[in-house]
């Protein structure tokens, strides 16, 4: 693996409550170099988390701790809003699930991009404008200057995914976290997507943490993945040994996912171990 960027070394999240403390995410250990990180899990299993913490969007009254949380050698734990507005967008980007509700409704797309250019790089409007539009083309959108003056409702779900991606990576971060950015779209724009992040990762050199529920997209697109359940770190193999895993979550989650190459009456069902969460 290349260079260190980030290193999480215990990272939990908890929500008190009225009836107790809920454990979002426990004890979450692993590093990113410039490399293709995935995460996969059930809904709930803490994945969303873990990158909203690394980016220091826990809401109040959640409870971020960790042994260790840094990027490029720099703590994150602690910061000052205005420090994280430094390092927001400008080396750290995520790319939210649904672009229908991360984009400003009320705001055209290029004036969207374009604020990203001149909050982090300092551009002047014509220079924020000349990056938007590169930057539209490089994510694959045939007509950038008709979609810079369009409203996010007059784009389709592929088309304002892109937009989203295209907002996140103007500036070039060099950590790029993609929470389920294909969940909403059709087999043919998944992988449209799929290959624009994948050209960057290796153009920029970029870390990529990849949030998702399919299997089959992170085992072929990856190269290494967490497998989280319950908010804990149940494996780490690599993406192509998927089918070689040893823990039983992880060998049931692969048992229950659809393959065209072996068809079967039934998929299999997760027997769930509470002794995982002990």
């Amino acid at each position: 693996m290349s260079e260190t960027l980030l290193s999480v070394r215990n990272l939990s999240v908890a929500y008190p409550g009225r009836s107790g403390v809920t454990h979002a995410l426990r004890n979450a250990s692993f590093t990113l170099g410039r490399e293709r990180l995935g995460i996969v899990g059930e809904s709930g299993s803490g994945k969303t988390t873990a990158g909203r913490a690394i980016l220091g969007l826990i809401p109040k009254p959640g409870i971020v701790m960790a042994d260790e949380l840094s990027f490029a050698g720099e703590p994150l734990l602690n910061r000052s809003e205005s420090d994280w507005r430094k390092l927001r967008g400008r080396r750290m980007s995520m790319i939210m699930q649904d672009p229908k509700y991360s984009l400003n409704p009320v705001q055209r797309i290029g004036q969207q991009i374009s604020e990203t250019c001149r909050l982090h790089l300092g551009s002047t409007r014509k220079d924020a404008e000349q990056r938007s539009l590169a930057m539209l083309e490089a994510v694959k959108i045939r007509d950038p200057e008709l979609v810079y003056n369009q409203y996010p409702h007059q784009l389709s779900g592929g088309m304002g995914q892109r937009a989203m991606i295209a907002m996140m990576l103007v500036a070039e971060p060099d950590l790029l976290i993609a929470d389920e950015p294909t969940s909403a779209l059709d087999v043919t724009v998944q992988n449209d997507v799929l290959r624009i992040l994948d050209d960057l990762v290796t153009e920029r050199g970029m870390g990529l943490i990849f949030i998702s529920h399919n299997l089959t997209i992170v085992s072929s697109f990856c190269d290494r993945v967490l497998i989280m359940y319950g908010g804990k770190i149940m494996e780490e193999c690599a993406a192509d040994d998927l089918k070689k895993a040893r823990h039983p979550y992880t060998r049931a989650l692969v048992a229950a996912a659809p393959s065209l190459d072996e068809p079967r009456a039934e998929l299999a069902t997760v027997v769930r171990d509470p002794a995982w969460l002990a």
